[in-house]
């Protein structure tokens, strides 16, 4: 896999943060002050909206960033994807578009599109290879969100091969951590395992529920790490393959909630409610490309939920909902 002599990247380069609210965007945000970087720009959806074209082309026109990491985007589990399938095709596709198309018409050097995991078939052989992409049918419960991201990928690896822009896709394992959306209607597993454990413990509940069989198995990567391997890419990697960002580890479902509820002290049982869909039997992430470029991941996943709960702790009053 091509290696980048190290990317140009000074503490003075100046880089656009798309999403910097988010989960994902806020630990970029984070890992960019923390290694020093001075002009870091960001914008709140109130002063930028991404799916208006004009406004984001305006937006590049007067900012002009060197560097673009493309972590906006609309993202739910499996009910808000089930429940809203045409907004969460059509704003990522327009956020996408419209940030892509941008960056490469106004000069930005480099830019890094976070893609997802379940871009990947839905019975891809595991662990899963960057080479199992539309191998096969998607996750019926999630294929609006999967077909924007491809589109992404195919967007940036298009504009690479036409225009010789410079743009690299990640795909990050299923993410988690301090800034992390606890609402029990759009929020990912491992979240609303804490918020309901969490609710449980504090009203004293006999049990909790989680969704069908408990038995399917996924890979979770802190998203400190994440930001970590965003950056350590922007400044080593340069090629059109896609590259998975994961731990390379996965739990089942019923394992993981075991563990939340001994990390949040809630000492009830835990109930399997069969009538709702497991979603993909297994997601576990190849990660050799990336190992072989010279990372790894750091956080435990019993060390980040640990961490995360504790942010949840000390941020109740300020969730995202």
């Amino acid at each position: 896999m091509p290696l980048m002599n190290g990317e140009d990247l000074s503490r003075t380069a100046k880089i656009y943060v798309a999403g910097h609210n988010g989960l994902v965007g806020s630990a970029i945000l984070r890992k960019l002050q923390a290694d020093g970087f001075e002009d870091i720009i960001v914008r709140r959806h109130r002063q930028l909206d991404l799916t208006d074209q004009a406004s984001v082309r305006t937006f590049f026109e007067q900012e002009q960033p060197q560097y673009v990491i493309l972590a906006a985007a609309k993202v739910g589990g499996i009910l808000a994807n089930d429940s809203y399938p045409a907004d969460f095709i059509r704003d990522n596709l327009l956020i996408q578009t419209n940030v892509i198309d941008a960056a490469y018409r106004f000069g930005t050097k480099k830019l890094v599109f976070l893609g997802s995991s379940c871009i990947y078939p839905k019975l891809s052989p595991q662990p899963m290879t960057e080479d199992s992409l539309l191998t096969g049918p998607l996750e019926p419960t999630n294929e609006w969100y999967a077909i924007a991201k491809i589109a992404g990928i195919k967007m940036c690896q298009a504009y690479r091969r036409q225009y010789n822009f410079n743009a690299i896709s990640l795909m990050p394992t299923n993410l988690y951590g301090p800034g992390d959306n606890f609402d029990l209607e759009k929020s990912h597993v491992l979240p609303a395992l804490i918020r309901k454990c969490h609710d449980a413990k504090t009203s004293g509940a006999s049990h909790i529920e989680i969704w069908g069989t408990g038995k399917p198995r996924r890979e979770f990567l802190y998203v400190d790490d994440l930001a970590d391997a965003a950056l350590f890419l922007m400044r080593n990697y340069d090629a059109e393959e896609i590259v998975n960002v994961g731990v390379g580890e996965d739990v089942s479902i019923l394992e993981l909630a075991e563990l939340v509820r001994e990390i949040v002290g809630f000492q009830g049982d835990i109930v399997l409610d069969r009538s709702k869909p497991d979603g993909t039997p297994r997601k576990l992430m190849a990660v050799s490309r990336l190992n072989g470029l010279g990372w790894t991941a750091k956080t435990t996943l019993k060390q980040g939920v640990l961490a995360t709960y504790h942010w949840f702790l000390d941020n109740q009053s300020t969730l995202r909902k």
